[in-house]
């Protein structure tokens, strides 16, 4: 599977980013596609099967969030999420952010792929998320 990143100026690229969060995420509200860095994962037919998004934290000025990802049912279990962490840790070090954070709820695989991918558990002086919420942050080195 190839990962390409996208621009969010074009309209036709926030379309297929929406579509992918209601296909892979059908109970979320569906993520503001149109800011911070975002992308897309295509199969051997150049179908989408995956989408994940980076933007800049709006709580700590040196952090991003991994505020969304999603791989479509028929795709999942082949490490693309870990693909999905990877490259947006290449990008918040081009960046220059210092730390990334993230939440899962009741979604294992999730959590499994960010500890593989070194996050830890913390809790956040300020709860972003409902209860059941588990909290991730990575150092950047």
């Amino acid at each position: 599977m190839k990962i390409n990143r996208v621009d969010v100026r074009n309209s036709r690229v926030q379309e297929e980013l929406s579509e992918l969060q209601r296909i892979c995420l059908p109970n979320d509200i569906p993520y503001d596609t149109t800011t911070g860095f975002w992308w897309t994962a295509a199969d051997a037919s150049a179908s989408l099967v995956g989408f994940a998004g980076l933007v800049f934290s709006s709580r700590w000025s040196d952090c991003g969030y991994l505020c969304r990802a999603g791989v479509v049912p028929g795709s999942r279990g082949q490490g693309l999420q870990k693909k999905f962490i990877r490259v947006r840790i290449r990008q918040a070090k081009a960046v220059d952010m210092k730390w990334l954070v993230t939440d899962t709820h009741d979604n294992p695989a999730s959590s499994n792929s960010l500890i593989s991918c070194g996050f830890k558990l913390f809790d956040p002086s300020v709860a972003w998320g409902g209860k059941g919420t588990l909290y991730w942050r990575l150092k950047l080195e």
